[in-house]
């Protein structure tokens, strides 16, 4: 059983989410946490890691270790998407069931399923369809992790867990222009266009039309289900994280327009993608389990708007 004094290694402990779990694990009382920078290990090398394992021996392993980027990021690097992220899960799999690492926590994204499946999206819709050209590069190799840790869990018994967050967002993230997602993206636009102009804010620019549909997860509320799925047993190896709600990207940039304060105009260039049409999450299977999120969206983004502005000598921008 995991307690407090277990010793819990959090894989990208630097990152939008791993830090996030970080705050979590030790606003709990959990007192043997384990990060390590990419120049400390580097989670691509098999030997790396092997040394890490031998030596530390961890009790638990969290993966929140991953190459992420939004549409042009996926689009522009489908091999780095597709290879790094392989190798990053599969050391950290397969050197926890080599050292015997009783719980291993996978953290995926909702891309893993088909891109015109049934909404709300549930666990079982894996693999019955095709996947969103912009994005299947990161997808495929996620739903290999599933896979993998489903396969731990069937052939040895391990209780190894795949969570799948839906879009996630909030202090931390990445806010570079080409690699980052669409909420982040939009609060850096917003806000630099309400700077530039003279008299009123000058117009911005978004991808596609604003009428694709998507959910939004305060990041704070997934490191809340990692904590809630490290104190509980689950019965199966795959659950979806999310709020059971969804807007339009339209309707997500007016919210942020007006948290922002921008006053110009929103252009939208149709020509761009609009990447998949819709992607609720079905999350009943996680509320069965005892668990649902809690911080809204409205409050979330002025929350990660707060951290944005905090943070504007520093903030992270990632570069491929």
């Amino acid at each position: 059983m995991v307690n407090i004094d277990s010793k819990i290694y959090v894989a990208g402990h630097r990152g939008m989410v791993g830090s996030a779990i970080w705050r979590a694990l030790a606003s709990k009382g959990f007192r043997n946490l384990i990060g390590k920078t990419s120049q400390e290990l580097d989670l691509r090398k098999k030997e790396d890691v092997a040394k890490f394992f031998k030596e530390e021996r961890p009790n638990v392993v969290i993966d929140a270790a991953a190459r992420v980027g939004g549409i042009l990021a996926n689009n522009d690097y489908p091999y780095q998407f597709l290879m790094e992220n392989m190798q990053i899960q599969n050391n950290l799999i397969d050197y926890s069931l080599k050292t015997d690492v009783q719980k291993f926590i996978f953290l995926g994204s909702s891309c893993i399923y088909p891109k015109l499946a049934l909404q709300p999206l549930k666990e079982e819709y894996l693999l019955t369809g095709a996947l969103e050209p912009t994005n299947e590069w990161y997808a495929i190799a996620k739903i290999a992790g599933v896979k993998a840790c489903e396969a731990i869990r069937k052939q040895y018994g391990k209780d190894y867990i795949s969570l799948m967050p839906t879009n996630l967002y909030g202090p931390n993230d990445n806010f570079d222009l080409r690699t980052s997602h669409v909420l982040p993206a939009m609060i850096r636009k917003f806000h630099k266009a309400k700077l530039a102009g003279a008299t009123s804010s000058e117009p911005v620019e978004l991808w596609g039309s604003g009428s694709p549909l998507r959910e939004f997860l305060y990041v704070d509320d997934l490191a809340d289900a990692v904590v809630f799925a490290l104190e509980n047993q689950f019965s199966d190896n795959l659950y979806n994280v999310g709020t059971g709600n969804d807007l339009t990207i339209k309707e997500l940039a007016i919210m942020i327009q007006r948290i922002v304060g921008h006053t110009g105009e929103i252009k939208w260039n149709s020509i761009k993608p609009d990447g998949t049409p819709r992607k609720l999450m079905d999350v009943s299977k996680m509320e069965n389990a005892g668990w649902k999120a809690k911080i809204g969206l409205e409050e979330g983004i002025r929350k990660t708007y707060d951290w944005f502005l905090a943070n504007q000598q520093s903030f992270k921008e990632v570069k491929i």
